[in-house]
């Protein structure tokens, strides 16, 4: 189900197929409101740094409010994970791959497998985003009970192709890569994931336009950076009538992530004087991807054959 208005640019996206057929009377998950300012970090460094874990069917957030010259290392680390630089994050030092590079912009640092640090080279937060391939992390996720039995509606996490030139790091600035009409957000892949910076809305969303839609088998993964939003959930009736839920409308500060389970219908109001979400999935989107233009470092990665 889509809603998008007509000048939406994702009203353009061609129906995807779902990867696979699931009953009708397969549980829908609820829908969960993570508001990481409420909650107690999941570990403290020695140095005071404060991080938070929380997770998605495929992924895990590690959210550290950093303190300057804390390192958060990785070793062998099985796949490829990410950093996100938004405009208020610690400057880092990322180091991997035999390579190193410092970073104090917005940016999308992609860190290759295998040992790797990320250096914190001031007081402020640090974003990683992880597959749940790295299972210590995935374990000590403050939500990791709602993951026991994974979501049947979700499709595997398969990856995919090689970059082009290999696994090494990798920096795209977003300054490198503006907002532009024809193309939504700002949205890079790697083998395993897929992120959109969404742009900064000085004002609240407009309620008479918003974009309700559902996804047949994968999680969106909403993460809020600033401001306030409402997230409004739909979900769909089964067969199985004391399984309905009504409505959600569950509202967030920030940071927070809300995680929104595949088929539901929703859409996300940002209602702060100024906001910015960044949205996360795995594995990456085929819809997305087939937009000639809209994944901006589609040339290092390729889609499947």
């Amino acid at each position: 189900m889509t809603m998008y208005a007509k000048d939406d640019i994702r009203s353009q996206l061609a129906a995807a197929a779902p990867s696979r057929t699931v009953d009708p009377s397969t549980p829908v998950r609820p829908a969960q409101y993570l508001a990481l300012y409420d909650m107690a970090p999941t570990t403290v460094s020695d140095a005071g740094s404060r991080t938070w874990l929380v997770r998605g069917q495929h992924l895990v957030l590690s959210w550290t409010e950093a303190v300057a010259g804390d390192r958060f290392a990785r070793s062998e680390q099985p796949d490829e994970y990410a950093v996100l630089m938004y405009s208020g994050s610690a400057p880092v030092r990322v180091s991997a791959g035999g390579g190193s590079a410092e970073v104090a912009q917005e940016a999308f640092v992609v860190v290759p497998p295998g040992d790797s640090v990320v250096e914190a080279l001031a007081d402020g937060p640090v974003i990683r985003v992880l597959s749940t391939l790295a299972p210590d992390l995935a374990g000590a996720a403050a939500n990791a009970a709602a993951y026991r039995e994974p979501d049947p509606r979700c499709a595997p996490l398969a990856a995919w192709p090689d970059p082009v030139d290999g696994f090494r790091l990798r920096v795209y600035p977003l300054a490198e890569h503006p907002i532009e009409p024809g193309r939504f957000g700002r949205i890079f892949r790697t083998t395993n994931m897929m992120i959109n910076f969404l742009a900064e809305e000085p004002t609240p969303r407009d309620p008479l336009r918003l974009s309700p839609h559902s996804h047949d088998d994968f999680e969106q993964l909403s993460f809020g950076v600033k401001g306030e939003f409402v997230h409004h959930i739909r979900y769909p009736w089964g067969p199985d009538s004391t399984r309905w839920r009504p409505d959600d409308h569950g509202r967030l500060g920030v940071p927070s992530l809300c995680v929104i389970p595949p088929p539901t219908v929703h859409t996300t109001q940002g209602v702060g004087d100024h906001q910015q979400l960044i949205d996360m999935f795995a594995p990456p989107r085929a819809d997305f991807s087939a937009k000639t233009g809209w994944v901006r470092n589609a040339d290092d990665y390729p889609m499947p054959a």
